[in-house]
């Protein structure tokens, strides 16, 4: 398994690699302010890193949401299970 991984992993910096090679033109990138020219590979690597990051951004930031969620109700259900317990041990009053 980890063989076909690796094999894996080597094809995909391969077909990188020649992809950057045959994208070598330099392309202008215009901010707002400022412009700058870098190679269309370089362009579209920074491009999909910072998707990647921002992705992980938000997906851990998901994650953390949901984690606390879980653990209120975690805790809410620890406080009404121990109610309940309670209530079942105080003895019933009879009618008089």
């Amino acid at each position: 398994m980890r063989f076909i991984y690796y094999l894996l992993l080597l094809i995909i910096i391969l077909l990188g690699a020649t992809f950057a090679t045959l994208n070598m033109q330099a392309v202008t990138l215009n901010y707002y302010i400022d412009q700058s020219t870098m190679p269309l590979a370089l362009l579209l690597v920074l491009t999909f890193s910072g998707g990647c990051v921002s992705g992980l951004l938000i997906g851990f930031w998901l994650l953390f949401k949901s984690k606390l969620k879980h653990f209120r109700v975690r805790q809410r259900l620890y406080m009404i299970e121990k109610e309940l317990e309670n209530l079942r041990t105080i003895p019933l009053r009879e009618k008089a």
